[in-house]
Formats: C-alpha cells, sequence, structure tokens
C-alpha cells in the first residue's frame, strides 16, 4: 500500500512515524472519511467544509493551499499509486498537528496523511441481515460540540468496539452522561416511528455526520417529520425502525437491539433514494 504524505506518495515501508508525533502522543488529530466510486468522491463539498471547519475549532493553522481542488488532486495522487482510480475506495484524510510541545503545541502547524483502502460497490446497498445492537453503558461520551468532530481521541469508540466484540454484537450505541443515545461506535442514528423520523441534536454530542446531512436532506421526499431531538434507550422499544449511517457504507438496519426486533421497509426506500440523489450529483 502506498500513503500520501504531506503530498508526496510514500511505500508502506519507507512510512515512519516521530516519537513525539502528537496523534501519537495526544489524539491531537482530527480526520475524514470518504467513499470514492464512479471516479468521484461522494459528497465532497460536505466533507470539505466539515474537515475546515473541525481544523478551526481545534485551532489548527490550515494552510493557504489547502483548497477542495487541491485536496482532491492530493487524493487522486493517494489512489492512482495504488491502482484505485477506476474502482470503489475509502479514503481517509488525517491532520495532526505537528510535533513539538507537550500538552500545549509548540505549533499549530499540520501534516496530513490520506489513506486509501478498496471497496466493492459502487453503491449504497442496505444489508441483508439486520444488525444485531446493545447499549455500552460503561462510559459516556460527553454532550456538546466536541463531540461533533471526527477526532483521534477516540478511545471511547474503541473500547465500546471490543465490548461489541466480546458480546457478539453488530455494533453497540453510546449514551452521553444525560444517558441519552447519540450514535453507536460507527454511525449517526435515526429512530423510525411513523411517519417521524428521529435522531439525536448536535449538542446532545453526536458526530456531525455527513450521511447523517444527507438523509435529513431526503427525508421530506418520504412522507417523514424530521425531528431533532434527545431520546432515551426506552425510545428504542417503541420504534418501528432503527438506522445506522455513516459516508462508507451509507445507510445500514437494524435488526434486533435486546428482544425488539425491527422492520427494513422505509430504509430500502431511503436507501434507493440516495442513490439516485448520488447518481445525480454525478452528472
Amino acid at each position: 500500500m502506498n500513503y500520501n504524505l504531506n503530498g508526496y506518495i510514500i511505500r508502506n515501508k519507507h512510512l515512519s512515524i516521530q516519537v513525539n508525533n502528537r496523534g501519537l502522543n495526544y489524539g491531537d488529530g482530527i480526520f475524514e472519511t470518504l467513499k470514492y466510486s464512479r471516479k468521484r468522491f461522494n459528497f465532497w463539498e460536505d466533507h470539505y467544509f466539515r474537515l475546515m471547519a473541525s481544523m478551526r475549532i481545534v485551532r489548527m493553522e490550515i494552510p493557504m493551499d489547502f483548497s477542495p481542488e487541491y485536496l482532491e488532486e492530493q487524493m487522486l495522487k493517494a489512489l492512482n499509486a495504488n491502482q484505485l482510480e477506476e474502482q470503489s475506495a475509502r479514503v481517509k484524510i488525517l491532520v495532526v498537528r505537528k510535533a513539538g510541545g507537550y500538552y500545549s503545541p509548540k505549533t499549530n502547524e499540520i501534516d496530513f496523511l490520506i489513506t486509501v483502502e478498496p471497496l466493492t460497490d459502487a453503491s449504497y446497498t442496505l444489508n441483508e441481515q439486520g444488525l444485531e445492537v446493545d447499549l455500552f453503558k460503561d462510559f459516556y461520551k460527553l454532550s456538546g460540540l466536541l463531540g461533533n468532530l471526527k477526532s483521534t481521541s477516540s478511545q471511547l469508540y474503541t473500547i465500546a468496539g471490543v465490548f461489541a466484540q466480546e458480546n457478539n454484537l453488530d455494533d453497540v450505541l453510546l449514551l452521553n452522561e444525560k444517558k441519552e443515545v447519540i450514535e453507536s461506535t460507527k454511525a449517526n442514528i435515526f429512530l423510525v416511528k411513523g411517519d417521524d423520523l428521529i435522531t439525536p441534536p448536535l449538542e446532545s454530542g453526536c458526530l456531525k455526520g455527513i450521511m447523517r446531512k444527507q438523509i435529513i436532506e431526503l427525508a421530506p421526499q418520504l412522507g417523514f417529520t424530521v425531528k431533532e431531538e434527545a431520546f432515551s434507550p426506552f425510545a428504542l422499544q417503541k420504534a418501528d425502525e432503527l438506522w445506522l449511517t455513516n459516508s462508507v457504507q451509507g445507510l445500514q438496519w437494524v435488526g434486533k437491539y435486546r428482544k425488539k426486533t425491527f422492520a427494513d421497509q422505509r430504509a430500502q426506500e431511503m436507501v434507493k433514494r440516495l442513490n439516485v440523489k448520488l447518481a445525480l450529483s454525478l452528472d
């Protein structure tokens, strides 16, 4: 595998990391993960503006050449170096503050690393078998806008992921300190109840997901009323459907939460509409 480090293609065996790397030592980094398909970066404009907003929030210095066109060129360079320009791929842009300092950095300048790996599907495909999930209650994610960022400070997600593996679950749902359901380890969450489509508000601490945004925009076309409101685990038992969404997989439906089972009819409709939106954006 070849990587793009600050605009230079580096082979895997030559890629090294500094001992004082701030991402390694302090989790001082942010990232974007997106899907490349049909020779386009899905919803790139939304990803780009989220990346810029995140860098400003954590007070990183944005390089003058960090335009959408420049970063798109750098992602394509990584795809070409791995012979993936003709197929679908998962692309990750990692941005870390340059080495130096302890908790307080010596500089706000950044390094970036672009990694790619192949994907099989160009379109978003709904999972045939519903996911099985449960709650993760050992630790909570704090509410507030820092929770909206895709940060390398991801220990909570890692521990929750291990818990899911230990209990043979496909994923687990995270709670904030108010014991509100906010997301899963790798996705935003949507609850379908009748014609209401309910998702936690950003101030709850959930990720400001790009796919979350697409689903909210598409929902009225399917007769949904979107409600961005907090809900407790008890609301899961009353839902008709439960969806998990992210930029790479699109929408995945949950089949089982404890003894509660869910349908996937509205999920099927949404995935079809999502693929139509994507196809139209590629014209």
